[in-house]
């Protein structure tokens, strides 16, 4: 059964940082692309970031563009999400997920919180 852990998230300031982790077990994790979703309070989830398996070619939604990373460790089975100027706006439960064995899994996701 693919299991995939979230950490790293936490209450920061605007303009702050934070970087999450997504650390995955019981499948082959450098074969796989691997996302990040979130999920605003009364908001449906959304994309927020992809990262591929081949040359970790990577892809961001408009709104966090410029402001976050995404990047994997693939001896680690471990990848993240680096946020830069972080705003009230992305105050959310940050998702990571892969599509393997043809479902969809999600990690129990880790909250993140934007406020002064």
């Amino acid at each position: 059964q693919v299991q995939l852990v979230e950490s790293g998230g936490g209450l920061v300031q605007p303009g702050e940082s934070l970087r999450l982790s997504c650390a995955g077990s019981r499948f082959a994790f450098q074969n796989y692309a691997i996302n990040w979703y979130r999920q605003g309070q009364h908001k449906e989830r959304e994309w927020v970031a992809s990262i591929s398996i081949v040359g970790h070619a990577s892809e961001y939604a408009g709104p966090v563009k410029d402001r976050f990373t995404i990047s994997r460790d693939d001896a680690k089975n471990t990848a993240y999400l680096h946020m830069n100027n972080l705003q009230p706006e992305d105050t959310a439960v940050y998702y990571c997920h892969v599509y393997a064995n043809k479902q969809n899994y999600w990690g129990q996701g880790t909250q993140v919180t934007v406020s002064s």
